[in-house]
């Protein structure tokens, strides 16, 4: 598989870079690889890159964009911070990604059991992770259930899931309330900003449609 040029680029819809993904991570998932050669790409993209998707992830080491989704060197732009979620530096980097460079698809990812979450939900304190953590409160605050305090941790992993799924449909609105230009970019149909969660366990990706 070659790396994609700007002809490549430019046949891809938000739709048809989301069904790239999904076959992306089906293949992850079945234990195959797109027969790419990397070194070929690491050439072929020395002189620009063409990615279709910009993808908004975790930080987690269990959670690689690239690997998850089979993608190789000049597929996908990949932004990861601790609990996905994004502010003014992220959303340039994002403004750039689909204005400048032509992505077609913003996808923002959470995972099960994710660590920043947990955080959260415990209302961890250390150093500069506890203003880092309070970005993630307002998930945190929008799952009303369970109302029992002593269930509202870390150690209730159905909980905790339900926060990391909230936070990515938070941070979906954030983008769409501090981002003229993406907001705008995806009326006119140009872009698609959707949300999904990644199974540790399985390896699955399943996005929120």
């Amino acid at each position: 598989m070659k790396a994609h040029t700007r002809e490549t680029q430019a046949t891809m819809t938000p739709e048809k870079s989301l069904q790239f993904l999904k076959e992306g991570n089906q293949r992850f998932q079945s234990n195959l690889k797109a027969n790419r050669n990397l070194l070929e790409q690491v050439n072929d993209t020395s002189e620009g890159q063409f990615p279709f998707a910009t993808i908004l992830s975790c930080i987690d080491s269990r959670v690689s964009a690239e690997l998850v989704f089979d993608q190789g060197l000049g597929d996908i732009f990949s932004v990861r911070i601790a609990g996905n979620f994004v502010n003014e530096d992220i959303l340039g980097s994002m403004e750039f990604a689909c204005k400048l460079a032509g992505t077609k698809l913003i996808v923002v990812l959470g995972h099960t059991s994710c660590g920043a979450v947990k955080g959260a939900c415990d209302d961890a304190k250390l150093g500069n992770l506890t203003t880092m953590l309070g970005k993630i409160k307002p998930a945190v605050e929008a799952v009303k259930e369970p109302t029992d305090a002593s269930l509202r941790n870390s150690k209730n992993l159905e909980f905790v899931d339900n926060v990391s799924h909230m936070n990515v449909k938070l941070t979906i609105d954030r983008i769409h309330a501090e981002s003229p230009v993406l907001s705008e970019m995806e009326k006119n149909g140009e872009i698609k900003i959707v949300g999904a969660m990644y199974d540790i366990n399985t390896g699955g990706v399943t996005f929120f449609e």
